[in-house]
Protein backbone atom coordinates (compact mmCIF):
# COMPACT_ATOMS: atom_id res chain seq x y z
CA UNK A 1 0.00 0.00 0.00
CA UNK A 2 0.83 3.43 -1.12
CA UNK A 3 1.26 5.87 1.49
CA UNK A 4 -0.90 9.43 1.00
CA UNK A 5 2.46 11.43 1.09
CA UNK A 6 3.88 9.03 -1.54
CA UNK A 7 0.50 9.56 -3.66
CA UNK A 8 0.56 13.42 -3.29
CA UNK A 9 4.41 13.87 -4.23
CA UNK A 10 3.54 11.70 -7.31
CA UNK A 11 0.79 13.65 -7.58
CA UNK A 12 3.35 16.67 -7.77
CA UNK A 13 5.68 15.02 -10.45
CA UNK A 14 2.86 14.95 -12.66
CA UNK A 15 2.35 18.78 -12.11
CA UNK A 16 5.79 19.65 -12.36
CA UNK A 17 5.81 17.58 -15.64
CA UNK A 18 3.20 19.89 -17.09
CA UNK A 19 4.22 23.06 -15.68
CA UNK A 20 7.99 23.17 -16.78
CA UNK A 21 6.63 22.18 -19.97
CA UNK A 22 4.31 24.91 -20.16
CA UNK A 23 6.32 27.40 -18.98
CA UNK A 24 9.60 26.43 -21.02
CA UNK A 25 11.90 25.57 -18.11
CA UNK A 26 13.17 22.33 -20.05
CA UNK A 27 16.10 22.25 -17.74
CA UNK A 28 13.75 21.93 -14.58
CA UNK A 29 11.57 19.50 -16.40
CA UNK A 30 14.96 17.39 -17.17
CA UNK A 31 16.04 17.06 -13.59
CA UNK A 32 12.03 15.43 -13.12
CA UNK A 33 13.93 12.11 -14.87
CA UNK A 34 16.56 9.71 -13.55
CA UNK A 35 19.90 9.24 -15.63
CA UNK A 36 18.73 5.61 -16.79
CA UNK A 37 15.15 6.89 -17.92
CA UNK A 38 13.27 6.01 -21.26
CA UNK A 39 10.79 8.58 -23.08
CA UNK A 40 9.15 8.15 -25.63
CA UNK A 41 6.21 9.20 -27.60
CA UNK A 42 3.78 6.25 -29.06
CA UNK A 43 0.62 6.39 -31.66
CA UNK A 44 -2.11 4.23 -29.66
CA UNK A 45 -2.42 2.42 -32.91
CA UNK A 46 1.06 1.55 -32.83
CA UNK A 47 1.03 0.21 -29.57
CA UNK A 48 -2.55 -1.48 -29.61
CA UNK A 49 -0.84 -3.54 -32.88
CA UNK A 50 2.34 -4.36 -30.82
CA UNK A 51 4.44 -2.36 -33.76
CA UNK A 52 7.26 -0.33 -31.86
CA UNK A 53 7.41 2.31 -33.51
CA UNK A 54 7.66 5.52 -31.87
CA UNK A 55 6.90 9.39 -33.09
CA UNK A 56 10.39 10.24 -30.30
CA UNK A 57 12.03 8.14 -28.38
CA UNK A 58 14.93 9.04 -26.37
CA UNK A 59 16.68 5.85 -24.14
CA UNK A 60 18.41 7.98 -21.47
CA UNK A 61 18.66 11.50 -19.69
CA UNK A 62 21.52 12.30 -21.98
CA UNK A 63 19.34 11.71 -25.28
CA UNK A 64 17.06 14.38 -23.55
CA UNK A 65 19.21 16.31 -22.99
CA UNK A 66 20.16 16.72 -26.08
CA UNK A 67 16.89 17.11 -27.63
CA UNK A 68 16.48 20.25 -25.32
CA UNK A 69 19.71 21.60 -26.11
CA UNK A 70 18.66 21.37 -30.05
CA UNK A 71 15.23 22.92 -29.16
CA UNK A 72 17.18 25.51 -27.46
CA UNK A 73 19.88 26.41 -29.96
CA UNK A 74 19.55 24.86 -33.22
CA UNK A 75 15.89 23.85 -34.51
CA UNK A 76 13.58 26.03 -35.61
CA UNK A 77 9.73 25.39 -35.03
CA UNK A 78 6.66 27.31 -34.53
CA UNK A 79 6.32 29.70 -31.80
CA UNK A 80 3.47 28.57 -29.61
CA UNK A 81 2.52 28.51 -25.84
CA UNK A 82 1.45 24.83 -24.41
CA UNK A 83 -1.14 24.25 -21.47
CA UNK A 84 -0.84 20.57 -20.47
CA UNK A 85 -4.29 19.51 -18.36
CA UNK A 86 -3.15 16.30 -16.79
CA UNK A 87 -5.64 14.38 -14.89
CA UNK A 88 -7.25 10.62 -13.42
CA UNK A 89 -3.08 10.23 -11.96
CA UNK A 90 -3.79 6.63 -11.26
CA UNK A 91 -1.23 4.19 -9.52
CA UNK A 92 -1.60 1.09 -10.97
CA UNK A 93 0.98 -0.28 -8.67
CA UNK A 94 3.55 -0.02 -6.28
CA UNK A 95 6.54 -2.40 -5.17
CA UNK A 96 9.30 -0.59 -2.83
CA UNK A 97 10.79 2.41 -4.63
CA UNK A 98 8.86 1.60 -7.77
CA UNK A 99 5.78 2.70 -8.87
CA UNK A 100 3.73 2.26 -11.92
CA UNK A 101 1.56 5.32 -12.61
CA UNK A 102 -0.82 6.27 -15.71
CA UNK A 103 -2.48 9.92 -16.29
CA UNK A 104 -4.73 11.07 -19.02
CA UNK A 105 -3.51 14.41 -20.84
CA UNK A 106 -4.54 16.98 -23.26
CA UNK A 107 -2.20 19.66 -25.10
CA UNK A 108 -3.55 23.14 -26.02
CA UNK A 109 -1.07 25.34 -28.19
CA UNK A 110 -1.81 28.64 -28.96
CA UNK A 111 0.29 31.43 -31.37
CA UNK A 112 1.16 34.49 -30.78
CA UNK A 113 -1.77 36.12 -32.92
CA UNK A 114 -3.86 34.60 -30.02
CA UNK A 115 -5.82 31.60 -31.78
CA UNK A 116 -5.75 27.94 -29.64
CA UNK A 117 -5.92 24.93 -30.77
CA UNK A 118 -6.25 21.47 -29.11
CA UNK A 119 -2.63 20.05 -29.95
CA UNK A 120 -2.56 16.20 -28.41
CA UNK A 121 -4.37 14.35 -26.11
CA UNK A 122 -3.80 10.56 -25.08
CA UNK A 123 -2.11 9.08 -21.46
CA UNK A 124 0.94 8.89 -20.02
CA UNK A 125 2.41 4.90 -18.87
CA UNK A 126 5.25 6.03 -16.54
CA UNK A 127 7.15 4.20 -14.22
CA UNK A 128 8.67 6.48 -11.12
CA UNK A 129 10.89 5.85 -9.23
CA UNK A 130 12.21 7.11 -5.52
CA UNK A 131 15.92 8.56 -5.72
CA UNK A 132 16.81 10.22 -2.09
CA UNK A 133 14.02 10.72 -1.23
CA UNK A 134 12.52 12.00 -4.53
CA UNK A 135 10.09 10.68 -6.95
CA UNK A 136 11.35 10.69 -10.57
CA UNK A 137 10.39 9.71 -13.70
CA UNK A 138 12.67 6.38 -14.57
CA UNK A 139 9.86 5.82 -17.74
CA UNK A 140 7.72 8.22 -19.25
CA UNK A 141 5.68 6.75 -22.48
CA UNK A 142 3.16 8.92 -23.93
CA UNK A 143 0.61 7.04 -25.86
CA UNK A 144 -1.29 9.52 -28.17
CA UNK A 145 -4.60 8.96 -29.29
CA UNK A 146 -4.45 11.81 -31.91
CA UNK A 147 -1.39 10.63 -33.57
CA UNK A 148 -1.39 13.20 -36.77
CA UNK A 149 -0.62 15.45 -34.64
CA UNK A 150 -1.30 19.06 -36.56
CA UNK A 151 1.60 21.04 -36.13
CA UNK A 152 5.31 19.70 -35.85
CA UNK A 153 6.17 17.49 -33.10
CA UNK A 154 8.96 19.68 -31.84
CA UNK A 155 8.44 19.44 -27.84
CA UNK A 156 8.24 16.84 -25.64
CA UNK A 157 4.52 16.15 -25.04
Amino acid sequence: MISIQDRLAINDLFNDYGFFLDEERLEDWLELFIPECNYSIMPRENLELGLRVTLMLCENKDMLKDRIVSLQEANEFNIHRDKHLISNVKIQSSDNDKSFVTANYAIYQSDFEGNGSLFSFGHYDTQVTMVNGQFKFSKVMAVVDNWSIPHMLSTPI
